[in-house]
């Protein structure tokens, strides 16, 4: 297939729509099932990169969860606590611990439940019964895999009717040294960014503080490759192996860092036991359950403990979350990771980033004000590494 036709391209009034290799080459994909739009393929290749990186720097099964050509999180295939199992509503999933890959699906797609919604998967291996089966039960636009086992791919072809978007990418697919875009009619050319994301790009620390563990090398490498792929300004929380808090094109870098923070700490009260054990109503749907798992943490438009609303939701009235709870929670958070896709112009970010038990930084450096960002780590003993590369993604 050298070209396929697109409904519409990024809204339905953008007509003619398709994609197709510049050098007439076949494409490097093949469509299984549904028929991917705009918007899909490019969730779909941005998040293929990022779960490929992923694998190769890690070595382990990677998945990512893209909405709006970001991701909502990135995860490895590491065993899961079985508090995280429950608040990431894989608890009753049989073969779970015996398949990295559904690990690694269960905590990308299970980080932040309300952006997952109607989301794009990747998967950096073929996917296997247990993690179509976890995506069967999930509202989402579609799969990007170097392969299907047999039956994965008949469980997943009768997700939405026999519509759900399926995509086969060749896995040793090389992409051109250099890429072209256009805005306004005008072609923009660069190099792509073929850097590579290690353990060596972590080696200058900066602070007092050098003790960087290899669970905190995993971590920070997960943020980075994450930013690689998210629109920017962008920052990424890190940790147990998955992003649980990404901040994306943010105009200020402190908004990125306060809006990843918030997600990663809501991502932690998850797993208090106070959500853990809301008393849902059976006949509750999945994504109302998130959205009032995310009103009861973060008390948003909709008070859902109070009277007359609580009894929307569950058997019981629920004993509501308070500040206090919250705080106490948060207080026993440490050894967080957190990367940046460019430098920190201020220490607000530091102050951030230590609410929600950051203990590792991964940023390029290079600011005026780099001697202030590394004394307010030193002050809270934090860890930080100058990488030196930026990771801008637009």
């Amino acid at each position: 297939m050298k070209e396929f036709e697109l409904k519409y391209g990024c809204n339905p009034n953008q007509k003619p729509s398709k994609i197709y290799m510049a050098n007439g080459a076949e494409l490097p994909i093949e469509i299984l099932s549904g028929r991917p739009g705009y918007i899909n393929f490019l969730d779909a290749f941005n998040s293929w990169q990022l779960v490929k990186e992923l694998k190769a720097a890690l070595g382990l099964p990677a998945v990512t969860s893209f909405k709006h050509v970001s991701p909502t999180s990135a995860a490895v295939g590491v065993p899961l606590s079985d508090k995280l199992k429950k608040a990431c509503f894989v608890d009753d999933i049989e073969g779970l611990d015996d398949s990295p890959l559904a690990m690694a699906y269960a905590r990308a797609r299970g980080t932040d439940r309300m952006c997952s919604f109607g989301d794009w998967v990747a998967l950096s291996d073929v996917c296997d019964v247990t993690t179509a089966l976890m995506i069967k039960r999930e509202v989402s636009d579609g799969i990007i895999a170097p392969g299907y086992e047999p039956e994965a791919l008949e469980i997943l072809k009768s997700k939405r009717n026999g519509n759900y978007n399926i995509v086969k990418i060749d896995p040793d697919y090389v992409p051109e040294e250099l890429e072209t875009k256009q805005v306004y009619g005008i072609t923009f050319e660069q190099g792509r960014n073929n850097f590579e994301i290690n353990k060596e790009l972590l080696s200058n620390i900066v602070t007092e503080n050098k003790d960087l563990p290899e669970s905190a090398v995993r971590d920070l490498i997960i943020a980075l490759i994450t930013l690689k792929y998210t629109q920017s300004n962008s920052v990424c929380y890190a940790v147990d192996g998955q992003a649980i808090g990404v901040g994306a094109g943010q105009q200020s870098r402190i908004h990125c860092t306060r809006l990843a923070g918030t997600k990663a700490d809501t991502w932690f009260l998850r797993q208090h036991d106070k959500v853990l054990n809301l008393p849902f109503k059976k006949d509750i749907a999945r994504p109302t359950r998130d959205n009032v798992i995310d009103g009861y943490i973060n008390r948003n438009e909709e008070d859902v403990t109070a009277d007359g609303n609580w009894q929307k939701y569950f058997t019981t009235k629920p004993v509501p979350l308070t500040d206090e709870d919250i705080k106490a929670y948060l207080k026993t958070i440490d050894g967080v990771a957190l990367g940046s896709d460019a430098f920190f112009p201020f220490d607000d970010n530091i102050e951030r980033a230590k609410r929600s038990g950051v203990k590792y930084i991964a940023e390029p450096g290079g600011s005026i004000r780099d001697d202030a960002v590394i004394d307010c780590c030193n002050k809270y003993g934090m860890a930080m590494a100058f990488t030196g590369m930026r990771l801008f993604h637009h």
